[in-house]
């Protein structure tokens, strides 16, 4: 469960970046509660993507990682942020990203953020 708890706060920070550095990557709230509340409700989306959608797509796609010696893995990360930035619109979340391109930057800076993040925060269950 702390595993849990710690991967998601990795997200939501690495999210968190993600929009602090696009413009086109858009939280928004009322509040600074509610936008942390909301960042940390896309980041238990963006887990659940990434959990349940991704390693079907890497699988179908394997291909493509062999030929393009895994730099198709910019475009899977960049495709599941625009997934969850759609089922966070499907749940009234005030999360959205604009375009493939910001999606492709922001999945990078995501995937970096999180490696550094799990690097440093506590792991264990």
């Amino acid at each position: 469960m702390k595993n849990f708890v710690v991967k998601t706060l990795a997200n939501a920070g690495a999210l968190g970046v993600a929009i602090w550095l696009l413009q086109d990557i858009t939280l928004t709230g009322e509040s600074t509660g509610k936008k942390i509340l909301t960042l940390i409700l896309v980041a238990l989306v963006f887990g659940f993507v990434n959990v349940l959608v991704k390693p079907v797509v890497q699988l179908l796609t394997l291909p493509l990682f062999i030929l393009t010696l895994g730099l198709i893995t910019l475009v899977v990360n960049a495709l599941m942020l625009l997934l969850t930035s759609w089922l966070a619109e499907q749940f009234n979340l005030s999360f959205h990203v604009e375009g493939f391109w910001t999606a492709v930057l922001g999945g990078l800076i995501i995937s970096v953020v999180s490696w550094a993040l799990n690097v440093v925060l506590p792991d264990g269950d």
